[in-house]
């Protein structure tokens, strides 16, 4: 192989280009690092065989960014993410198997939480919780493939004298590691009798937990599962409630320590070992990630220890080969200047039915059905990844969240009216129905008449012949929501990962096409540059 080494910083620009020395060096710098991103380097990111790390050619891997991620993309299916990586680095190949939401439920960015595998800075290779089992699998099979490498990284000479930073312990309430306790309030229904839908307006006290948070953060909640739910497991496995695993009862540890959720490999392996002809070998596929009997995808741990019903394991080894139950992210739907030590939700309740079984969404149906006010539940704050407002209150806002994906919009409606924001507002909601599905719809008129909110744009899809929905009003007012960017608005959106905020991202390239002028590539490249401006940002999940 053979290339030519990256000049040195100090040489790039020569001595004679008009520049002072400090320019020159600074610009040197800049080209020095542009020039050495091209250095070649192996599958896993390391310069190859025979090639010595130099100030010339500096080593160490390239890390994953956002940057330079064609699968950065919540809507692509994994295969698609995988096959856009291939032949880029492992960091890269591991960022590319996360959900790609960038929710911080893991306690970082996708490509934060890569780069700290791919480093070995964290062990743990569950934590994405959108991407769940299928994002577990990829990026188990990738930290098996790094082996030793990223070890290597960190003994390498481009970062072996980096200086040792400090890391200051966080403050209690601020990560998934250092939870408070926060009170229960209340709840009330957002929804009309007959709607279709279960949402509730959910409060908290955190006067008490010194929690402290700013618009556009996330509310992260430990929940509890269902206690009839816990004894319908222990009551398959053939013991009793008050078994002693971990120092505490069986019952308590199914209750707040482990998932009932989707059935992870681990479970089908201990199976596999107790079990005998067919069903072992069922259970061995099962933990491969096959589908012997087409149903591997609605397995819940219950419905694993219904399916393998003539095996009884031992409970301390069934918890073990549990997942630990992950916290749950929540758009906060307050301000602190509005509402002092307390947080508000907006909460969907998860209910659905596969056979004879009714599953409900363990952290939703927790906080709508089954907490009562003075309990406390563990919680802390996820501080937004470029989600926020504009520092500018000056700068008009542009906000797009049909269902609970208004949350966030409640919170910054009220910080704007707050601190008397000069600044215009425009909201798209939508859900099925006006009459039912109206969430908020005092206070959204209240501001409206108040001349807060400058424009309500709304969308109904059940109350018509066709489904109408947030991106079809949109474009229906497309000249209009041109002119709003074109004098600077900053654009959110919030909800749906996978359909809504695809749809709307579609609907802006369109719009940018039909009152701004642009071909095809140049819409798609305009909305591209909000992204990469900060003036259009996404909180999905």
């Amino acid at each position: 192989m053979t290339f030519q080494p990256t000049p040195s910083p100090t040489n790039i620009v020569p001595e004679g280009a008009p520049f002072s020395d400090e320019q020159r060096a600074w610009l040197s710098g800049f080209l020095a690092a542009a020039l050495g991103s091209l250095t070649p380097v192996d599958a896993a990111g390391f310069l190859p065989q025979g090639i010595i790390a130099t100030p010339e050619t500096p080593a160490g891997p390239p890390l994953a960014s956002n940057d330079d991620a064609p699968w950065h993309d919540a809507a692509m299916p994994a295969d698609e993410r995988m096959k856009l990586a291939e032949g880029r680095p492992t960091s890269q190949k591991l960022m590319a198997a996360m959900a790609q939401q960038d929710c911080g439920q893991c306690g970082y960015s996708c490509a934060a939480y890569a780069n700290a595998i791919f480093l070995k800075d964290e062990a743990r290779l569950n934590l994405c919780a959108p991407g769940g089992k299928e994002t577990f699998r990829l990026v188990k099979a990738l930290a098996a493939e790094l082996g030793d490498a990223s070890a290597d990284a960190k003994a390498s000479p481009g970062l072996e004298d980096k200086p040792a930073v400090a890391v200051p312990a966080s403050k209690p309430g601020t990560s998934r590691e250092q939870p408070v306790d926060a009170v229960f309030l209340g709840r009330r229904r957002l929804n009309g009798a007959g709607s279709e839908k279960d949402t509730h307006h959910v409060e908290f006290d955190i006067g008490a937990s010194e929690l402290d948070y700013v618009v556009g953060d996330s509310f992260g909640v430990f929940p509890r599962n269902s206690l009839g739910h816990v004894d319908q497991i222990i009551a398959m496995l053939g013991v009793a409630h008050t078994t002693e695993v971990r120092g505490r009862t069986l019952r308590d540890v199914l209750s707040d320590e482990v998932s009932l959720g989707l059935a992870p490999d681990a479970l089908y392996e201990l199976y596999s070992h107790i079990l005998g002809g067919t069903l072992r070998e069922k259970a061995r596929e099962l933990a491969r990630g096959g589908d012997p009997d087409g149903d591997a995808a609605q397995l819940d741990v219950f419905a694993v220890v219904q399916k393998f019903a003539a095996a009884r394991p031992h409970p301390e080894a069934f918890v073990d080969a549990l997942e630990p139950l992950q916290p749950r992210l929540y758009s906060i739907s307050s301000s602190p200047k509005t509402e002092a030590g307390r947080i508000t939700l907006t909460v969907d309740a998860v209910r659905y039915q596969i056979g004879q079984r009714k599953r409900l969404g363990v952290a939703s149906t927790f906080l709508v059905e089954r907490m009562e006010a003075g309990e406390t539940l563990r919680c802390y704050v996820q501080k937004a990844h470029d989600f926020a407002l504009p520092a500018d209150p000056n700068t008009p806002v542009i906000m797009i969240g049909p269902g609970t994906g208004i949350a966030p919009f409640r919170a910054f409606l009220k910080e704007r009216e707050a601190i008397a924001a000069p600044g215009r507002n425009w909201l798209f909601y939508g859900h099925q129905r006006q009459a039912t599905d109206f969430f908020y719809k005092d206070e959204l008129q209240a501001m409206r008449t108040s001349g807060l909110l400058t424009r309500l744009s709304l969308a109904w899809s059940r109350d018509g012949a066709e489904k109408f929905y947030v991106q079809d009003r949109m474009i229906e007012v497309g000249a209009e929501l041109w002119r709003w960017i074109g004098e600077g608005a900053h654009l959110y959106v919030c909800g749906d990962a996978k359909r809504m905020a695809k749809d709307v991202e579609a609907a802006l390239v369109s719009i940018a096409a039909s009152h701004g002028g642009l071909g095809p590539d140049e819409a798609v490249a305009a909305i591209r540059s909000l992204k990469k401006s900060g003036r259009f940002q996404a909180d999905v999940y």
